[in-house]
């Protein structure tokens, strides 16, 4: 059977989550760069300077901070869940001991 760790309260920030909210933030700020560049190649104006361009990197970077806020949230959960079944398994274990012998 396997140790699932207790669930936490919903407004209880966990590890990593952080990181997915800064991620989304930063993603977005990608998302609008990419359709303000884009948007005067479909009306035949001007191009924006390569600036413009850079700022629509930000898309990836943001996957990227939130990526590593998803793997920190799973990395504790599985620690969560290792301790949880070790302390399991020592409960039994420390019990018995103790007991006398016939």
């Amino acid at each position: 059977m396997t140790a699932t760790p207790a669930p936490r309260a919903a407004d209880e920030a966990g590890p990593g989550d952080g990181l997915v909210r800064i991620g989304a933030i930063v993603f977005i700020v990608g998302a609008v760069a990419t359709l303000a560049t884009v948007a005067p190649l479909f009306f035949g104006s001007e191009p924006f300077p390569p600036v413009a361009y850079a700022v629509c990197m930000l898309m990836g970077v943001g996957f990227l901070i939130a990526g590593a806020g998803v793997l920190r949230s799973i990395a504790a959960q599985r620690r969560r869940a290792r301790e949880a079944g070790a302390s399991r398994q020592a409960k039994p274990a420390a019990s018995t001991a103790g007991s006398p012998a016939a």
